[in-house]
């Protein structure tokens, strides 16, 4: 005999966990599955700018997170062949545009912090969905373990290789033909470091260095791998090799180089970028009946906004607003068929709120992504004249969104 749930969402990171929670602050239980045995933290940290702060606000564990991550005082861009500063920005210079927040969130805190605000047995470890199945106006999950659960709602939060995605019938993410370097360093004295996001641009890379803490620094490689480069994306010495060579290559400072020399090769870890074409945000389906998707599911991006993360978390306010009153009012109906009516419509609308909104951040990222890092000579000219400070902006400019409250 199949369990029964109202609410199964797909997926125990950011955007699973937020959802939950977020439906959780409007009386609506769910339950998360979740593959992995654990809470799983790819990646040391995620940076978190104002529209996501808003939107932690809104779950509530903002003040929390807040107290043990430095807050961003200021951007600078410099341009990796000269070293001179392209573009230098101050939060406080952009107070006239409202709150400026940023900060750099060990992602694990973050998991931690959604995770703990839950009800107890909300997150069902181990559990692999393998298939998903029509049952009149229920879905049916069917997992690795060969149980079966019966849904009113799926949500997959479930990531770049989403298996609502596909049964939605969304492309599977398109390669950038990018890939990223990610790595810490601890400095147990205390790193002396200015409390900004310091980021080098040009020559085919872009590296950027943000403070989390007195004692940490997170910081990323992202380049385009050549066929010489393929050994070392497995190979955590070999990595380190590629980016100390285009560094001192470069002649970036020792200060610079000595962050990455002292990394811990445990704490390295590359991964291709990929994004969703934007044009199947506007025409493919984010909803289908009862059945939805948020987070890297929906929209997977390149990074150099900043803003995957954040988008999630914008994700779970306005999925829950929707859904949770929607939710409550088919708590009255007297046919299953009026109830998966109002739940289709409350999905719908969350689509169409946040179709345009995801649709320009991936286009946008992969844009900026595409000139900080080109090496041509003219789009490098222009970038260490007049387009650094244009982009810096930019990342501003989207970070202003507000979300709203559950």
């Amino acid at each position: 005999m199949e369990a029964m749930e109202e609410v199964v969402i797909i997926g125990a990171g950011i955007s699973g966990l937020a959802t939950a929670l977020a439906l959780h602050r409007k009386g609506i239980r769910s339950v998360i599955l979740e593959s992995s045995e654990s809470l799983r933290a790819s990646g040391f940290a995620i940076t978190i700018w104002s529209n996501a702060w808003k939107a932690l606000d809104a779950l509530g564990i903002a003040d929390s997170l807040r107290q043990t991550h430095l807050p961003l005082q200021r951007i600078v861009a410099k341009s990796s062949a000269s070293g001179g500063i392209t573009a230098q920005i101050s939060f406080s210079a952009q107070e006239k545009r409202g709150e400026l927040e940023g900060r750099c969130l060990r992602r694990r805190l973050l998991l931690e912090a959604l995770a703990k605000e839950l009800p107890p047995g909300t997150i069902r470890y181990s559990s692999k969905v393998v298939g998903i199945e029509e049952d009149g106006y229920l879905k049916l999950l069917h997992l690795a373990d060969g149980s079966i659960l019966k849904t009113k709602v799926l949500l997959g939060c479930d990531g770049v290789n989403s298996v609502v995605s596909k049964w939605l019938g969304l492309s599977k993410p398109s390669f950038s033909r990018r890939s990223a370097i990610r790595g810490f360093t601890e400095f147990p004295q205390g790193h002396g470091f200015k409390h900004e996001f310091l980021q080098f641009s040009g020559e085919g890379y872009r590296l950027g260095f943000l403070t989390s803490d007195e004692k940490t620094i997170y910081w990323f490689f992202t380049w385009t791998p050549t066929d010489q480069d393929r050994d070392a994306e497995d190979n955590a010495s070999k990595m380190k090799q590629l980016i100390l060579s285009k560094m001192h290559k470069s002649n970036l400072p020792v200060e610079i180089i000595e962050v990455v020399e002292k990394s811990e090769m445990s704490g390295l870890i590359c991964s291709p970028l990929r994004y969703r074409w934007p044009f199947d945000l506007l025409t493919g389906n984010i909803s289908k009946g009862n059945v939805s998707i948020a987070g890297d599911a929906f929209h997977p991006m390149t990074p150099d906004l900043g803003q995957g993360g954040c988008c999630a978390l914008e994700d779970a306010i306005v999925l829950a607003r929707s859904l949770g009153g929607a939710l409550l009012e088919a708590k009255f109906c007297k046919t299953e068929e009026e109830q998966y009516e109002i739940i289709k419509k409350s999905l719908e609308k969350y689509a169409k709120e946040r179709r345009w909104r995801s649709f320009d951040l991936v286009a946008s990222s992969y844009l900026v992504g595409y000139i900080q890092q080109n090496d041509g000579a003219v789009v490098s000219f222009l970038r260490d004249k007049c387009l650094s400070g244009i982009l810096a902006r930019a990342l501003f400019k989207k970070a202003e969104f507000d979300c709203g409250n559950i």
